[in-house]
């Protein structure tokens, strides 16, 4: 008997700790909207390039996102260019284009999981934004260009951006080192979505001109993350290992010691602050265990440990708040 309440005693102190530290995991009220995703890689490749009329109709259907994905995306100009459909001819036939396109259809053809993510993750943020407009999320194939990209009410995600570690093109890309290559699957898409929603509905004002007031304003875009995806994993947030994601925790106080001692939280010297904020194999005048972006770790922390402090903040304030010297201060932020 004693043992069973033992046993009991454990599970529901287990059960406390696991809601203390799932904090974000707010009730929603089950009215919310879901968010619109639209297969845009199936319509485009099904309608084809010869036939003009409905190329057309496909531009009228999705007005706002359709030049967004030929001028920004695969970069062929818009219907009103002379070589508009030569260049969308070239795309769509390109043997390469047409291997990525069998590649992503069999990669994504269970992809309820994704979308399941995405469309919860946007009842989140109907939470904690209720006044604002949903976007609609577009997949499509880019070519491996951008991850994703974001316009007024629009997230575009590029599906071959996400194939795998494994992916044999990954390794021939110039401008994609390793580094990024092992967060190129297609469970980042979520946290990559959040956290590029966030930058844009939240754009640095302009007054992060210290380190410090970078590494606060991406903590608070790691926040948002944290708001839109309360069940995610810190691993598939910021794009570590589990190994990583140890080493920040067990040298959190030296990495800031450091920033101190080397009077860093001030500089404004544009190559410090892509030192510690940038995507980066490790960061440099860190150990070479350390991984990159460990500013932009450091800067999560500190939000996080303002908003324990303050828990009733509603996440637009924080999100508003650029006094990011007075976030530091009344986060008493000091790891031992």
């Amino acid at each position: 008997m004693k043992t069973s309440k033992y046993i009991l005693l454990i599970i529901l102190v287990a059960i406390i700790f696991s809601c203390r530290q799932n904090t974000m995991k707010v009730r929603l009220s089950g009215t919310e909207k879901e968010v619109e995703i639209v297969r845009f890689d199936n319509e485009l490749f099904t309608t084809g390039w010869d036939d003009s009329s409905a190329v057309v109709a496909l531009a009228n259907k999705y007005a706002a996102f359709f030049d967004l994905y030929t001028y920004r995306v695969i970069h062929i100009g818009g219907l009103g260019d002379t070589l508009f459909f030569e260049g969308l001819q070239q795309f769509m036939t390109d043997t390469m284009m047409l291997d990525i396109r069998k590649k992503t259809d069999s990669v994504f053809a269970g992809i309820d999981d994704t979308e399941k993510k995405l469309k919860d993750a946007f009842k989140y943020f109907q939470y904690h934004f209720p006044e604002k407009e949903l976007p609609t999320l577009y997949f499509y194939i880019s070519g491996f260009n951008q991850s994703v990209v974001t316009a007024e009410n629009i997230i575009g995600i590029s599906l071959d951006k996400y194939l795998g570690q494994d992916c044999k093109w990954y390794q021939h890309l110039s401008s994609t080192p390793q580094y990024k290559i092992v967060n190129m699957h297609k469970l980042k898409i979520a946290s990559d979505v959040a956290y590029a929603w966030g930058a844009t509905e939240f754009e640095n004002t302009g007054k992060t001109t210290t380190l410090l007031d970078n590494i606060i304003y991406q903590g608070k875009l790691m926040y948002f993350v944290d708001a839109l995806l309360p069940e995610t994993h810190d691993t598939l947030k910021i794009g570590y290992t589990g190994i990583q994601l140890e080493w920040c925790k067990k040298n959190e106080a030296q990495m800031w010691s450091q920033l101190i001692e080397h009077k860093m939280l001030y500089s404004n010297n544009r190559m410090d602050i892509i030192r510690y904020t940038n995507p980066s194999p490790t960061t440099s005048g860190f150990p070479l265990e350390s991984p990159g972006r460990t500013g932009v770790w450091i800067g999560w922390q500190i939000v996080r440990e303002y908003m324990e402090k303050f828990p009733e903040t509603p996440l637009d304030d924080l999100m508003k708040n650029d006094n990011y010297q007075q976030i530091l201060n009344d986060s008493k932020y000091f790891p031992e």
